[in-house]
């Protein structure tokens, strides 16, 4: 039995219940509790009947519920039920079993997440876990995830995330692809994104006006300053809703991107929509078309490109023309055997 939150609740309004020493709780009063609670969490709850409320109580009083001392006292034809130790509260007990399960699984995923600086907690807590609950047992196989753990740069997540927080001016030196040695740049970072398995840092280098992103995979060294912070009032959920990926400039116009989808291709585009703002506009025997306000960039060029002859681009005429140059550049390539 997964613990839900509409579980929860009538776990928690039970417990309330068979605690309060001034009231009998007969069984139509536990279900009307329940569905009280319930309705007041979602005004839209139907509440449950009495079968689920047995279901509660049996699953309470097992090993995999808090194994609660639940008794049943008879009053006439009638039955109320009380802790016979009023001081037994399910908010005092340890995990229970299936609580142990649960957050057993909930450590696999998170443990993903473990080198990153807001995760350090889960080194510290894995260990008294795995004391308690055995979580030393084999769980390869079960779950991956699409991780470069080889990755340059991820040693620096750590001091940038910091000095994001604590606004905390930078001095970094940054090897581009295009220069033959590492420049210093004296920096007020503001953001971290991840981008196709690579992280990238905005922020504001002392010598442009502009935020700009650079890749944490070309950071040599970090080191901080006490010098004052340039103040960011940018809200970065807003700042990439226009945008695919993260290259692109602040004063560049969203553009209604038009693009033909091959039948076959479809059920993959429409699970996963490129971009929020997809739309469709019409359906044909062999093909869709959908429309995307987005800015124009490289990463949208690519994701275009990746998806080869089942994806055409309509318009902007322009971006047209470009996607098509890039295709007869790569078809020439071939072309030399």
């Amino acid at each position: 039995m997964a613990i839900t939150k509409n579980a929860l609740i009538r776990f928690q309004t039970l417990d309330r219940c068979f605690r309060n020493p001034g009231r009998r709780y007969y069984i139509n009063d536990l279900l009307e509790e329940c569905n009280k609670a319930l309705i007041d969490f979602d005004h839209g709850s139907d509440g449950i009947k009495k079968r689920q409320l047995y279901q509660d109580l049996i699953f309470m009083e097992s090993s995999q519920g808090w194994s609660i001392p639940l008794e049943r006292i008879k009053d006439g034809r009638k039955t109320y039920f009380k802790y016979e130790d009023p001081k037994f509260s399910i908010n005092s007990q340890p995990l229970n079993e299936l609580e142990a399960e649960q957050l057993k699984s909930a450590m696999m995923v998170l443990q993903r997440f473990k080198g990153l600086p807001q995760f350090k907690w889960i080194n510290e807590i894995l260990p008294k876990l795995d004391q308690a609950f055995n979580f030393t047992e084999d769980t390869g196989g079960i779950i991956s995830f699409d991780n470069n753990e080889f990755l340059k740069g991820l040693e620096f997540i750590d001091p940038l995330f910091n000095a994001i927080l604590y606004k905390k001016v930078i001095r970094i030196k940054y090897q581009s692809f295009k220069n033959p040695e590492p420049v210093e740049m004296v920096f007020s970072p503001y953001h971290l994104k991840e981008y196709n398995n690579r992280w990238f840092l905005y922020g504001k280098d002392s010598s442009y006006d502009n935020v700009i992103n650079i890749a944490l995979d070309r950071i040599v060294a970090v080191e901080e300053t006490d010098l004052p912070f340039e103040i960011c009032e940018i809200d970065f959920e807003e700042y990439f809703e226009d945008v695919l990926g993260v290259s692109f400039f602040p004063e560049q116009p969203i553009e209604k991107i038009f693009l033909r989808v091959a039948k076959s291709l479809w059920p993959y585009i429409e699970t996963k929509p490129l971009h929020g703002s997809q739309k469709v506009i019409s359906r044909k025997e062999n093909y869709i078309d959908i429309s995307l306000e987005l800015i124009l960039n490289y990463e949208l060029e690519a994701q275009i490109l990746q998806f080869g002859e089942k994806v055409e681009v309509l318009a902007p005429v322009d971006f047209r023309a470009k996607i098509a140059n890039r295709i007869t550049k790569s078809k020439k390539k071939y072309e030399k055997f």
